[in-house]
């Protein structure tokens, strides 16, 4: 570790590092705006200058190498000259609006000023700073009023390129009332993690639009928290102010998330002061809902669920809650489930085969950390930005130091980050195309293929067959070096998920690569390893004897594989009990219980790499809400079983048998064991595949203002090939009739270049496209 001087003292320095990361590293201070750690070095806005010994220049800290022996100094009169000298140009532009910015006091320009600028004026000309006439709209996410106060530090910009992969922004003519950077033409701010410029933004020019004018920085309180959006499990900086959540920052932690949030981790929060909270136990007599006290809510309940059992069997009652539930709510819902004699419970609510299950934990299969050193991966069925914002920065961060990305899927939307090979096929011929890449490593190491797999033909996509590509892929998975497999969203969700899961454990034995999961959810690991599964291994729709159902976070209607036919079926039962921060599924259900969301609650989330994180509340419930976990203490006390008197969510995680040990990760397993099925199957005509849209992931997301807002959430669209698009004579926003399962929407047409011919592109979750059916299947589109 070569050492220099700085200021006459000795600093360590990492090999390759400059004297900026030194300094800082090494606890020490030089003043800079342009520098950002994550971030590429600019030199643009000269404040870091220092004096290198033997030089007679200036030097900036940020790109100045550090070399053995060297002499810097820091604070010499001619360093602080210069630094103020560049102080008075940066605040002879920059308006003097400190009391009505909402960076004031977390500003680095005020902080800075006040160290190294002058106490009065030295330049006596006119300033150039204007009131802007034109104000950029960057969506309702991002508010650019401030942007008069930008000192073109180009972090936003850089952040932009490298982070989030989207060049969206750039320098432009500098020009009376109009800001230098702007959205490059034909292009707007879409990135999901459009939020993160807010951050890195020194001054300022932009700030949050939802909490712009809320509050002020020194006003508020910090709390820990884990994002519950996906399972990344990104750490939270929840920011309160008399008990009410005002914003949300990242909580640094370099092993999951960094420094940087999704949108929907930040701006989320909106949804928690939003007028659908339920805050009171409401039970429903002759259609009309009435408030009532938790002890009668309790009793209405047990009562219900042990007249159910008498009548009709304890098979009768189901548990259904989303991944977002604690694992001590998971624990004690699958416990109330069993001591009810039943064994109907899933917290998988969009998954169709079950084949697997108690045979694998589903996880990453690495740290997240791991994901930046691969030199290849194949990720098959995943929208891997809509599902895993911040992974993708990591998947793009890997593919920059030259790894490179397959993807088999059924949508060639751009990942920001370079693919190297494409395998967008319809659904039905992942399995197929799965073979095809199995027969390449096979022909390359001369090893014999499962059976079924040698004769499987090969696929023909725009007249060619996918084998040259099949085997490039094979040939990136064989190469010396990391490699790894992953199964997105859309395979988990696929109805033959079981068997490209075994398909991608053979092709991981063969080359080396490790497989994993992008599991959905932030606690899809946690409710595996708690078992909360059902004991028939199938959805919990195919049980049509169910007459009782406890819902836990879940809205059955957009988080269901099915929410057609999940609606129709929950409301068919004798009994329904919601237990949610929200009113929803007001016609289907009997009883409302308010149970806490993530930022009123304690409890723990294993994340898709198995990382524990336990937090705790951030404010007190709001009105009679309660903690699920304290609800089903009591609702298990009262249907008299005993082992209820847990005081705490740290007993309620003590008393989990599977965390005793401390042994979790070792439990961990995505392998079977077993040689993988080949089964032909070839869809005819045209097959639907389904995201859930970023925004409409979950019942929080569903219900923040600022997100509902944004462009993407509002897309009410289904894409079709272009092809087929020029083939039945359908343009840009005509509305065409959707038919799946008997049932028939209208929506209008986006005709889409990412689609293979074949398939079909329509959002799940959402509002327009929920009563449509499955994820899955086949329909008919025409002309309306």
């Amino acid at each position: 570790m070569p050492e220099f001087r700085m200021d006459g003292r000795l600093v360590p320095a990492e090999e390759g590092s400059t004297v900026l990361e030194a300094m800082l590293a090494s606890g020490g201070h030089i003043p800079h705006f342009c520098y950002h750690k994550k971030l590429s070095a600019s030199a643009v806005c000269r404040m870091c200058l220092v004096e290198v010994e033997g030089n007679d220049r200036l030097q900036p800290a940020c790109i100045l190498p550090v070399s053995p022996g060297m002499s810097v100094h820091s604070r010499s009169a001619r360093v602080r000259r210069a630094q103020k000298a560049v102080m008075e140009f940066l605040l002879r532009d920059h308006p003097l609006d400190c009391p009505v910015c909402d960076q004031g006091g977390e500003c680095l320009l005020q902080e800075v000023s006040l160290s190294y600028g002058h106490d009065r004026t030295l330049v006596r000309t006119e300033p150039d700073a204007a009131p802007l006439h034109f104000v950029p709209d960057w969506g309702p996410l991002l508010s650019a009023e401030g942007m008069a106060r930008c000192i073109h530090c180009t972090r936003c910009i850089r952040f932009g390129e490298e982070v989030a992969g989207t060049a969206e922004l750039g320098v432009f003519d500098r020009l009376p009332g109009r800001p230098a950077v702007r959205a490059i033409p034909g292009k707007a701010l879409h990135s999901p993690l459009s939020g993160n410029l807010i951050d890195v933004c020194p001054v300022g020019a932009l700030t949050s639009k939802p909490f712009r004018f809320g509050a002020r920085h020194w006003e508020l309180t910090n709390r820990y928290a884990v994002s519950p959006h996906d399972s990344l499990g990104a750490n939270l900086c929840v920011q309160t102010r008399h008990h009410q959540v005002m914003r949300v920052l990242p909580w640094e932690n370099e092993a999951i998330n960094e420094c940087w949030l999704s949108d929907r981790d930040r701006f989320s929060c909106e949804a928690l002061g939003d007028e659908s909270r339920l805050t009171h136990p409401l039970i429903k007599q002759d259609n009309r809902w009435l408030k009532t006290d938790w002890q009668t809510a309790l009793r209405y309940v047990a009562h219900g669920l042990d007249n159910i059992r008498a009548n009709h069997g304890a098979d009768a009652l189901a548990s259904l809650t989303s991944p977002q539930a604690t694992l001590e709510e998971m624990f004690l819902l699958r416990k109330l489930t069993h001591a009810l004699g039943s064994g109907n419970m899933d917290f998988r609510t969009r998954q169709s085969d079950c084949s697997l299950d108690g045979r694998i934990i589903p996880w990453l299969g690495m740290s997240v950390e791991e994901i930046d050193k691969l030199d290849s991966a194949l990720v098959v069925g995943s929208f891997l930005l809509e599902e895993h914002p911040l992974l993708a920065v990591r998947f793009r961060r890997a593919a920059r130091r030259g790894a490179q990305i397959s993807r088999l899927c059924a949508s060639g939307e751009d990942w920001h980050m370079p693919v190297a090979h494409n395998l967008l096929l319809p659904p039905s011929h992942w399995l197929a195309a799965l073979a095809c890449i199995m027969q390449a490593v096979a022909r390359r190491k001369g090893c014999a293929l499962p059976t079924g797999f040698s004769s499987a033909s090969p696929i023909v996509r725009d007249g060619q067959s996918i084998e040259q590509e099949a085997d490039a892929v094979a040939a990136t998975l064989l190469q010396p070096g990391c490699h790894a497999l992953f199964l997105g969203h859309a395979a988990s969700r696929h109805p033959d998920m079981a068997l490209l899961h075994t398909a991608c454990e053979w092709l991981g034995q063969q080359t080396g690569a490790r497989l994993g999961h992008l599991v959905e959810g932030a606690n899809a690991v946690g409710g595996h390893f708690v078992g909360l599964l059902p004991s028939r291994r199938r959805p919990l729709l195919e049980e049509a004897h169910i007459r009782a159902w406890l819902i836990l976070h879940a809205e059955p209607e957009y988080d269901m594989a099915d929410g057609a036919r999940a609606k129709r079926i929950v409301s068919g039962a004798d009994m329904v009990v919601v237990m949610s921060p929200f009113r929803h599924s007001e016609d289907v259900a009997d009883v409302m219980l308010p149970c806490s969301p993530f930022t009123e609650t304690s409890g723990t989330y294993l994340n898709c790499a198995g990382v524990k994180q336990r937090f705790h509340g951030a404010v007190r419930p709001l009105g009679q809400t309660r903690p699920a976990w304290k609800v089903l203490c009591a609702l298990g006390s009262l249907l008299g079983q005993d082992g209820w008197t847990y005081d705490s969510s740290e007993a309620v995680h003590d008393a989990i048998p599977e965390m005793a040990d401390g042994r979790w990760t070792s439990r961990l397993n995505n392998l079977t064991g077993e040689l993988p099925v080949f089964r032909e199957s070839r869809g005819e005509g045209l097959e639907r595949i389904s995201e859930v849209p970023l925004y409409h992931a979950d019942a929080i997301v569903r219900r923040a203002r600022a997100l509902q807002e944004t462009e993407s959430a509002r897309d009410d669209s289904i894409a079709l090939p272009v092809s087929f698009c020029q083939q039945e004579g359908i343009t840009a926003g005509m509305r065409v009739a959707i038919s799946q399962e008997g049932k028939t929407l209208f929506l209008p047409a986006v005709p889409s270049a990412h689609l293979p011919d074949g398939v079909v592109r329509i959002s799940a979750s959402h509002p327009a496209s929920a009563a449509l059916g499955a994820l899955w299947g086949h329909v008919t589109v025409r002309r309306a």
